[in-house]
């Protein structure tokens, strides 16, 4: 050991990063194969605060891709949000942890209290809940996803997003990622999605892309950021590059969520 601080090799950062980074209070929805890797790397990072959400138990199938996750946690069939909190603490002893096995909808004063929230979740109506509930309350939202097309006769093609959205900037509907369309498309085939193929290298890619997006949100190391970020992920060609809709709302205003409009929101069925 050379005695060094243990993250010292993150300097450039910024001298305040370390302090801003134990005290920013993260909530991660979803960890499975996305949100394992999210809650890995934020302890890695020097995170100290976790809100963790999911009220699955892992399956057999779930250990091609959830960070942490072992066969005896098979065997126990053990919590996703345990197998999380275990792998944080196991970087960071001395973390805060909250560890909800529910949806988030039934704790959403615990979500509220978030300083940012990880989306890492399937659907898009979840995805416009989660939006909602963190433009009413004045959150930036990070949304990661992955998806497996394939078209017949062709090879399977792997793409996926990392979305930030700012209050006071465009948001997920503006992006065109968001609409009544593919919300009403799901709403009518509810319960028949079957099982969606997923990977440890490709939600290892958007995790971290998030990761990095939210360290540069909070300590500003680049100079660069802005909202709202609308990230491609081509999994097949191996990149990583900002959605072509993207120069057409970088000065849109939006409609969807004032910036007045707060409190809690709510949602009609489709």
């Amino acid at each position: 050991m050379n005695g060094a601080p243990r993250h010292s090799r993150q300097d450039f950062l910024g001298a305040d990063a370390p302090r801003l980074l134990r005290l920013l209070q993260v909530g991660i929805i979803g960890l499975g194969g996305g949100g394992s890797h999210v809650a890995q790397q934020l302890a890695h990072v020097g995170f100290q605060r976790f809100t963790l959400f999911d009220a699955d138990r892992i399956q057999d199938t779930n250990l091609n891709r959830l960070i942490g996750a072992t066969q005896r946690d098979v065997e126990v069939e053990e919590l996703k949000v345990r197998i999380a909190e275990r792998v944080i603490l196991g970087i960071n002893p001395g973390a805060w942890v909250e560890s909800l096995a529910c949806r988030w909808q039934e704790r959403p004063d615990a979500l509220r209290s978030c300083d940012v929230i990880i989306g890492c979740v399937d659907g898009f109506a979840e995805r416009r809940e989660l939006e909602a509930c963190a433009r009413r309350h004045l959150i930036p939202y990070l949304d990661i996803g992955l998806d497996v097309h394939q078209e017949e006769g062709a090879p399977p093609e792997m793409a996926g997003q990392v979305i930030l959205s700012m209050p006071g900037h465009p948001c997920m509907q503006c992006l065109g990622f968001l609409s009544e369309k593919n919300l009403a498309k799901e709403a009518a085939r509810y319960g028949a999605a079957g099982i969606r193929p997923q990977v440890v290298w490709a939600n290892g890619v958007l995790a971290s892309t998030a990761v990095g997006l939210l360290v540069d949100l909070l300590t500003g190391w680049t100079r660069e950021l802005r909202a709202p970020v609308y990230l491609s992920y081509e999994s097949n060609r191996g990149t990583v590059k900002p959605h072509a809709r993207l120069p057409y709302v970088q000065n849109l205003q939006c409609t969807h969520y004032p910036v007045e409009a707060v409190g809690a929101p709510r949602f009609e069925a489709l």
